[in-house]
């Protein structure tokens, strides 16, 4: 048997074992001095300001050595009882340090639990430490592994869709095209030797401050190839990628209009093929804005296994969700430009989308050095500045270990090092030219509308959004039916008429059997169940706006759709406000009060009829509607919640729009409604497209619809 206190050799095993380590209950020998003296060092850095990035490499260390050090002592049978309490406590006391050392920096305590895989500078970090400590390391923990390589999806989740084997046939040769130019050459020079990645990083906390944004050309058309008009600081960013700039962190706040400037950019630079990734909730979006801003350029969007995509179309739009199953045939599609929306998804490197992100980046810049490759988002920094990592690597700016050669020629130029004191502003300028935008609504003001509405089309997946498309097709068949009955008795009715007729006949039987409360389906129960369908998707899109811009009012109808969303956004982490019909007038004072006044309320959880009067909700100038009113007045009311005397900035509202369902019809008829009350009271020029309930004009568009299908 081994003597007490004798080191024992490690034994390779399947499992990871914590390296033996100078006996703990020696003071001043061991892990936990040193522990104790690191410790201690951020702390102190965090009373002078917020810790650096290679501080929190530090802290993240400490806390994962603290929970080694905890779980060796515990299952230690050579260590007494007395003595175990006593290293547990000394452990105890460097938690507490700990902790209060994260209440100082909030952006601390996501790493206390960080269990993540490390990283080579963090490697590093640790195996100091442990050697720091007298700790016997295995070979394998003296060996820093510099690269994770990149781990290809799963063959069998793999597909290529019968449309893209069509494509691939038709176009047999998809050579690289090294025509539109050759990539900038390596670099060797006085700043080959330093190590710039850490001081890179540290030049967004210490190279000065004001805006992140590279300079951008004054002027350029505002017409867009949809007939529409940019706005000037849209067309900017257009002008700029005219130029030739072809790489950006798009970081302009929502309600700026990223997806315009990104599309029309394709368009200016023939960018096609071209790539775009985005979330699920906003894939339909994506499609509808490419339809309004490039009209003369065809879209498709990959659904699951990608059945009824278009592999000619082009612009593809797939969501992060299913990219594992098509980066193989997407990385041999010859793109000529990539858009990744919400680029702050792919921030951790070792998550299988920002993998996949990065994997086609590399194809499509390799194949295509003056692609066109564009991050867009209103958060590009999360919890620490080295969240820029990722989004950096995926623009080709940099790799694992270096700048690239673009961005290391603009450094060289600044004819600086990291030990100059002009370094880090210098630096943080080289990268911002490198295609830095952001733009807050404040800056912008003058080119926005006061008071504009978004739509946010979703896409209703799962059982429920097939039962909800089942139960309308129902309604639609039942009123086709009625239709044609009457049409034999009445032969005298026009079909307008009989389609009207049916329209109201068919109304007035879901009053009389009690609306959305009655058995089966009509119009208010499929409103009703549209609505619930959308509230994660809709709690979802918030919580982005949410940690883009600050505070939002979600206003939705029903309480179900409340609950479902305040009980989204706390499994989200954001504090909420709730504002209802059966609140006592103190106790919708204290929320209200609490909105425009607490910094940690996030979001106004809000009734579109109790909340739609009377209260003042302008802290926000983001509203999302998760449900849609039956009247535009009811819409205009809670939107004016935020849009009112004393607002500084521009309202947008985000309304969320069930795809493919009757809530796009209604939708169109409120904005319809609108136009004829601004011709009423405005005198307004406005085209009037009917008159009468929506409910009652949204029969009358779906049977017209079916009428005019069963007809051709």
């Amino acid at each position: 048997m081994a003597q007490t206190g004798q080191k024992q050799p490690q034994r390779s095993s399947g499992h990871h074992r914590a390296p033996q380590r100078r006996r703990a209950h020696q003071d001043e020998a061991g892990i936990i001095p040193v522990l104790a003296r690191t410790v201690r060092a951020i702390e102190n850095a965090a009373e002078r300001g917020k810790v650096n990035s290679s501080g929190r490499i530090r802290f993240r260390i400490v806390a994962m050595l603290v929970r080694e050090e905890r779980a060796r002592i515990k299952s230690d049978a050579s260590i007494g009882e007395t003595e175990r309490n006593k290293e547990l406590t000394r452990l105890e006391g460097i938690a507490t340090i700990m902790a209060k050392t994260a209440a100082r920096d909030s952006s601390l305590i996501q790493l206390l639990t960080d269990t993540s895989p490390l990283g080579p500078q963090a490697q590093e970090v640790r195996r100091a430490m442990l050697l720091d400590a007298g700790a016997e390391l295995s070979p394998d923990e003296l060996v820093i592994v510099t690269e994770t390589p990149a781990k290809p999806a799963a063959e069998e989740r793999q597909v290529v869709p019968q449309s893209v084997r069509q494509y691939q046939m038709s176009n047999p040769f998809l050579a690289p095209d090294f025509s539109t130019g050759a990539a900038v050459p390596s670099v060797s020079g006085r700043l080959s030797n330093w190590e710039l990645m850490e001081p890179l990083f540290r030049s967004f906390e210490q190279g000065g401050q004001g805006a992140a944004t590279m300079p951008l050309p004054e002027g350029g058309p505002l017409q867009t190839p949809g007939g529409l008009e940019l706005m000037r600081h849209q067309a900017r960013f257009v002008a700029s990628a005219k130029q030739g700039h072809r790489t950006y962190l798009l970081a302009d706040e929502p309600g700026l209009g990223k997806t315009a400037q990104a599309l029309v950019s394709a368009f200016v630079t023939a960018s096609y093929p071209l790539l775009v990734v985005v979330p699920n909730v906003v894939k339909m979006n994506w499609a509808r804005e490419v339809e309004k801003w490039t009209p003369q350029r065809s879209v498709t969007v990959v659904h699951g296994d990608g059945e009824d995509l278009d592999a000619f179309a082009d612009i593809v739009v797939v969501n992060y969700e299913v990219l594992d199953r098509h980066v193989a045939w997407l990385g041999r599609r010859g793109f000529k430009g990539m858009i990744v929306d919400e680029a702050h998804f792919i921030k951790n490197r070792d998550s299988q989308r920002s993998r996949n992100v990065q994997t086609l980046s590399r194809s499509i810049r390799a194949a295509h050095p003056r692609a066109l490759m564009i991050a867009l988002t209103g958060t590009p920094l999360i919890n620490q500045i080295e969240d820029f990592r990722m989004i950096w690597q995926y623009l080709g700016w940099i790799d694992e270990k270096k700048p690239l050669a673009e961005l290391m020629h603009r450094l060289e130029e600044t004819e600086l090092n990291p030990g100059d004191p002009g370094f880090f502003g210098a630096a943080r300028k080289a990268v911002v030219d490198m295609g830095i935008v952001r733009r807050k609504k404040a800056d912008v003001a003058s080119d926005i509308p006061a008071r504009r509405i978004a739509d946010i089309p979703v896409e209703l997946d799962g059982e429920e959004g097939r039962s909800i498309r089942e139960a309308e097709r129902a309604l639609v068949t039942r009123l086709l039916e009625r239709y044609r009955r009457v049409s034999v008795s009445r032969p005298e009715m026009a079909p307008a008429e009989v389609i009207r007729l049916v329209a109201h006949a068919e109304l007035e039987e879901n009053r009389s059997q009690g609306g959305e409360g009655a058995p089966g389906d009509n119009v208010f129960t499929m409103v009703r169940r549209i609505g619930q369908a959308k509230a994660t998707p809709a709690a979802d899109y918030t919580v982005n706006l949410a940690r883009n811009v600050g505070k939002v009012v979600f206003f939705a109808k029903h309480i179900d759709v409340m609950d479902a969303a305040e009980q989204h956004f706390h499994r989200a982490g954001l504090t909420t406000i709730s504002i209802r019909g059966d609140q006592s007038a103190k106790s919708r004072q204290a929320q209200i009060d609490a909105f425009a006044n607490d910094p940690s309320v996030a979001v106004a959880v809000c009734s579109l009829t109790a909340a739609g009067v009377g209260v003042n909700l302008q802290a926000a100038s983001n509203v999302v509607l998760a449900e849609l009113s039956w009247t535009d007045a009811e819409q205009t009311q809670a939107i004016d919640r935020v849009h009112r005397i004393g607002q500084s900035l521009p309202v947008t509202a985000w309304r969320i729009i069930a795809a493919q369902t009757i809530d796009r019809r209604i939708a169109e008829l409120i904005d319809s409604k609108a136009g004829l009350a601004a011709r009423a009271l405005d005198g307004a020029e406005a085209t009037e497209t009917g008159s009468g309930s929506v409910q009652l004009d949204a029969l009358v568009a779906l049977l017209a619809d079916a009428v005019e299908a069963s007809t051709l």
